[in-house]
């Protein structure tokens, strides 16, 4: 096991050519050791969003390396990066995305199926993930029929349905009010201290990046300074 699931180094990625060529990531260095929770923040267009989509191999580096588990992510194939978001990575968006005219459970059932699980198999993984959200007794329910806070839970339920080493979550607190952003921050949380799953969140919401243990703060494309923090009770 390596010491760092994460790292960059020297990170770069660059849009455009000659004078219109512009930098979203300017040599960013940054380690995450298995099972810290990170707080990803900085003012739009600081590279947060970049770096957090270089991470979760939705996109490619211009320049510099990126090792997930030791291995040099620029080296892999397009089929072979989407393998590792697949089987690594959990994703959790601001948003939801979920399917509206689909079930919770066929929701959260969607990443299993990906993963070539069978029927009686997706259920029952998809079933104990909903149990670990709270939401057994929705397993039915469309989204239209939950409220925002639950629609979130769904989202958690299936980014860990399969089991991932770490989870990326894009302002997950962002469409909730306080009683729910706190909710949801203290099921993360609780993923992270039981299961050790590694979390790196992007949040523009400080007293939501008090969950984490590390505060990344970006700007114009580098990390400007990184931050401990004492973690919420």
């Amino acid at each position: 096991m390596k010491e760092y699931i994460i790292e960059l180094r020297g990170a770069t990625k660059t849009y455009g050519k000659n004078e219109a060529k512009t930098y979203a990531m300017r040599g960013v260095d940054l380690k995450v050791k298995r099972g810290e929770f990170l707080a990803i923040m900085g003012p739009s267009g600081s590279g947060k969003s970049t770096a957090m989509n270089m991470i979760g191999c939705l996109d490619t580096l211009s320049g510099g390396k990126y090792f997930f588990e030791g291995i040099d992510t620029g080296t892999l194939s397009r089929d072979q990066r989407a393998l590792l978001r697949r089987n690594y990575i959990g994703f959790i968006f601001q948003g939801f995305n979920l399917l509206g005219k689909t079930t919770a459970i066929e929701n959260v059932e969607l990443p299993l199926l990906y993963r070539g699980y069978n029927t009686h198999e997706r259920h029952k993984m998809a079933m104990e993930a909903l149990r670990s959200v709270g939401l057994e007794s929705v397993a039915h329910h469309t989204p239209g029929e939950l409220s925002g806070g639950q629609q979130q839970r769904v989202a958690i339920a299936r980014a860990i349905a399969t089991n991932p080493l770490i989870l990326l979550a894009d302002e997950p607190t962002g469409n909730l009010d306080t009683a729910k952003s706190i909710e949801i921050m203290e099921l993360l949380q609780s993923f992270n201290r039981d299961k050790k799953i590694t979390i790196l969140m992007v949040t523009h919401e400080s007293e939501m990046a008090e969950y984490a243990s590390r505060r990344v703060h970006f700007r114009d494309g580098d990390i400007e300074y990184i931050q401990d923090v004492e973690v919420a009770p």
